[in-house]
């Protein structure tokens, strides 16, 4: 994690130019690994005022989606797709026949078109990203650019073969799916500048891609929405607006998913409710 001096001297001008507070001098996590350690001014580059590093995971989506599907199936989870207008046709599709009582929400993105939701408070944030081959020594990032305020730099290498995913972009509003190969290129430049073993000392040349992507992170005003309602008759528990961390939080949410949806139960009685 490393804090560029430009950001810096910003944020003592005009504020914080980030609400990310993995840059924070004293950030939040800093408790929770027993290697934490901010690095030494002799370790650090001359663009760069303070840094830490920590021992840490990275998730390959790729293994792990399909992993949560097989742990909910095992405990018998029923999976259907559909194309849903309203989500009150959501309660239509139990598995066990009749109306459901509780319908949990996680439409993520399209939260701001989905009828009976339509949260204007929603909207894309595109990242693109180029994955390659070669293997990153550590996982890197940095607090800016020089190509863009929505610009980034970050490399991590996921597990068993799942390929180095070179970062990227944060673009709020924009919902382009289709990767743009000038961005490409900055971000290729950008991870073998930073670690140059990254590709063998050879710069971009070096790379071996797999392939170029584009993501678009469900990001919301006012921050992540975990609450319950009632929609045409129906109980909603909402779960979604979860922007860049949605891996990371995914575990607390659904446990405050959990909580409102035993309020729901409470309430109404578990043996007249069905989810």
């Amino acid at each position: 994690m490393l804090r560029r001096k430009k950001d810096a001297i910003a944020d003592e001008a005009v504020g914080p130019l980030y609400d990310d507070s993995l840059f924070n001098p004293n950030p939040w996590y800093a408790t929770l690994f027993d290697d934490y350690r901010k690095l030494g001014d002799d370790e650090l580059a001359d663009d760069i005022v303070a840094g830490c590093e920590f021992t840490s995971v990275c998730l390959n989506t790729a293994v792990y989606l399909p992993w949560l599907v097989g742990q909910c199936a095992e405990l018998g989870v029923k999976f259907r797709r559909a194309v849903l207008k309203h989500i009150s046709e959501a309660a239509g599709m139990s598995h066990i026949g009749s109306k459901a009582d509780i319908v949990v929400n996680a439409s993520g993105l399209l939260a701001c078109r989905l009828g009976g939701v339509m949260d204007s408070a929603v909207y894309p944030i595109r990242g693109q990203i180029v994955l390659v081959r070669n293997e990153a020594p550590v996982m890197l990032t940095t607090s800016s650019t020089d190509d863009g305020e929505d610009e980034l730099l970050y490399t991590m290498t996921r597990a068993v073969g799942g390929g180095t995913i070179l970062g990227g972009t944060y673009t709020k509003g924009n919902w382009d799916p289709i990767p743009d190969p000038n961005i490409a290129v900055r971000i290729m430049k950008r991870a073998v500048e930073a670690q140059p073993a990254l590709s063998g000392g050879k710069g971009i040349e070096g790379l071996s891609v797999i392939r170029h992507g584009v993501g678009l992170r469900p990001g919301r005003t006012g921050g992540v929405r975990i609450e319950k309602e009632v929609i045409d008759g129906t109980h909603v528990v909402h779960n979604y607006g979860h922007a860049g961390w949605g891996y990371q939080g995914s575990y607390g949410c659904a446990e405050g998913v959990v909580e409102l949806v035993d309020e729901i139960i409470a309430e109404k009685g578990v043996e007249n409710l069905k989810v």
